[in-house]
């Protein structure tokens, strides 16, 4: 006499249409059907969010797949049947609760089915050979039935984060471009190109940091996948520009030249956006200086950096010294419009170091302050009397960009 196959679970527990469907899906799949336990679970881990998995409910899969003695999932061997503090103890000691929570939920995904025996414990029953003829528990055939759809989903998964990669990628190769090209036009006198936002090269760069600002921090593909196309189609306007002039000065023929006066370019280009605050001729009070703390030695390079991510575009190598963190702030001082004598000044009030700390927090909040110059001015006269710290403007930076990828 065939064993009965029950189908509905043990007691107040419902059934629905969902659990229906997983079971015909089951009786449904090829004889010959086979799947590598293993590979569905990675499949799984990959494509849980289009599942609606959580990863303890992954967890507790694991534990039951264990339980299976055979690697290749396949025939109608497929229940497997131990108690729950079995289950809890591979799950790394699951409290029973939560346990019996993400079982349901594996339920509900159409992952498992409950074999529930009369009486709700599971077991198995053996034939008069010693084999198991029977048993209640966990059927998972389902993993087998829908190996195809869990692989698929997976490589759709991983396709969608290539492209979201790709995405990314593209931005940061074209920042990168974009900011050592409004670089070297300021460096090189070069004519900037019209039509992006005006016709100055801190213009461009305007028009530049707007492009980034409008990037959300979660983006979708499709955002990202815009910007990257503005962005590109700017780097290539850059381009365009730098190779214009070099062939119109018939630059060519003058390469070590060139390659000589790159190599010694001013850091600090007689580009000034700040009229308004300079001095007249006449001679200026020099505020009473004060020596502040080695900003190296109060704050970590690393800390820094952190806070105040968007300096590195700026820097030729990356930022892996203070020295690089120092010329990268010479470049953005004039980006931002800031006088080489407040630059000087700042230097020698707060210190070469903690003046490119406050230059690299001003960038970052460069969408919010209206005169860059003048703010530096305002931060140096405060710490000439004393009135100055770097940490609570590092912190409420670190503090800012943390509620950023919360809300992300």
């Amino acid at each position: 006499m065939e064993p009965a196959l029950p189908t509905t679970p043990f007691g107040r527990r419902s059934l629905s249409l969902a659990q229906v469907a997983s079971q015909m899906v089951a009786k449904q799949r090829p004889p010959e059907a086979v799947a590598h336990k293993w590979n569905i679970f990675r499949a799984l881990c990959t494509a849980r969010s289009r599942l609606g998995l959580s990863e303890r409910s992954l967890t507790v899969l694991n534990a039951l797949l264990t339980f299976h003695p055979e690697t290749v999932l396949s025939g109608d061997d497929l229940v497997v049947f131990p108690s729950n503090e079995q289950i809890a103890l591979r799950a790394h000691g699951m409290p029973s609760s939560t346990m019996r929570r993400h079982l349901a939920q594996l339920v509900d995904a159409r992952l498992l089915i409950r074999r529930d025996s009369p009486n709700g414990k599971r077991y198995a029953r053996k034939g008069r050979e010693g084999a198991i003829s029977q048993a209640f528990g966990f059927d998972l055939s389902p993993l087998v039935a829908r190996a195809d759809e869990i692989m698929g989903l997976a490589e759709a998964v991983m396709a969608e984060q290539r492209a979201y990669r790709y995405a990314r990628e593209r931005i940061t190769l074209a920042r990168r471009d974009i900011v050592k090209m409004i670089e070297t036009g300021i460096e090189e006198d070069v004519p900037p190109p019209i039509g992006q936002g005006g016709s100055t090269w801190e213009s461009v760069h305007a028009h530049f940091r707007a492009m980034l600002s409008r990037i959300p921090a979660n983006a979708s593909l499709q955002a990202l996948e815009e910007a990257g196309g503005a962005l590109t189609a700017l780097a290539a306007e850059l381009t365009n520009a730098l190779e214009n002039h070099i062939k119109q000065s018939n630059m060519g023929a003058k390469g070590a030249r060139i390659e000589h006066h790159i190599q010694n370019s001013n850091p600090n280009p007689p580009i000034d956006l700040e009229p308004s605050l300079r001095e007249g001729p006449g001679p200026r009070a020099e505020p009473p200086r004060k020596q502040p703390e080695p900003a190296e030695r109060a704050y970590p390079l690393g800390m820094v950096l952190s806070a105040c991510p968007d300096i590195v575009d700026y820097a030729k190598g990356g930022i892996s010294h203070w020295r690089d963190l120092l010329a990268a702030a010479a470049v953005v001082r004039s980006m931002l419009g800031i006088s080489p004598s407040a630059w000087e000044e700042a230097q020698s009030v707060m210190g070469g170091i903690q003046a490119a700390i406050v230059i690299a927090c001003l960038l970052q909040r460069s969408a919010t302050i209206s005169s860059a110059g003048g703010y530096l001015r305002e931060l140096t006269r405060k710490a000439g009397v004393g009135e100055f710290s770097l940490g609570p403007i590092l912190m409420a930076q670190i503090n800012a960009r943390n509620r950023e990828r919360k809300s992300a």
